[in-house]
């Protein structure tokens, strides 16, 4: 999973057209009323879906925090919270894909979640097969998660997203071993790369969401 952290840049790279597909203008160009209210919307969603995605590994780290501290009932509330964000993240596509879309989406950040909190449960009782199970349940998540989009969005190539999540998963592991040996300088580092890598997916998905539905935007 390391690798996977390493190999973030090339996925940045991967999906810079979608990042600056309303970036070409120039500066003194003159922008129309339309293009105005244009922008304003995808900045308007950008800021609404960086904030669920932050939700996202917020919540998953209040869990793992909780876990480490063995205090169940704050573990409890945490989770809630991460079915909570789920619930939000996946009503998010409804707008543009329908309920049974959302239905979906969120049975499959279900299943992430179930995968990363088996690899943190092992994590904490020290079991390797236990985290080799959740690192492969993981990416068959992934590989769900990715064909979805992609063909949901042909603006989200299938690789590229599948590259992301991967990276993001290896966030959220590594995490829990700096947590679970007290490496609180280094998870802190961990913590602000999660921050700046889920803005990369979330400023994804906007900006693959405007380019599909611009009647929308």
């Amino acid at each position: 999973m390391q690798k996977l952290v390493r190999a973030l840049p090339v996925f940045l790279l991967a999906l810079s057209p979608i990042a600056c597909a309303h970036s070409t203008e120039s500066p003194a160009a003159t922008v129309s009323p339309s293009a105005t209210a244009h922008l304003a919307k995808v900045a308007e969603t950008k800021a609404v879906l960086r904030d669920l995605w932050l939700g996202h590994i917020l919540s998953i780290r209040n869990v793992a925090v909780a876990t480490m501290d063995k205090n169940a009932p704050a573990r409890s509330a945490a989770e809630a919270g991460v079915v909570a964000n789920a619930e939000q993240i996946a009503r998010s596509i409804e707008p543009f894909y329908g309920k049974a879309a959302s239905d979906k989406l969120f049975t499959l950040l279900a299943a992430h979640y179930g995968a990363i909190r088996d690899h943190l449960d092992a994590t904490v009782a020290g079991s390797a097969s236990q985290q080799e199970a959740a690192v492969k349940a993981l990416t068959a998540n992934a590989a769900e998660i990715s064909t979805f989009l992609s063909g949901a969005n042909p603006n989200l190539p299938k690789d590229t997203l599948m590259g992301l999540l991967m990276a993001h998963a290896a966030h959220h592991l590594t995490q829990f071993q700096q947590l679970k040996d007290g490496d609180y300088v280094h998870e802190a580092e961990t913590w602000t790369g999660m921050k700046q890598h889920i803005y990369v997916v979330s400023d994804a998905l906007t900006q693959a969401l405007a380019a599909q539905f611009p009647a929308k935007f």
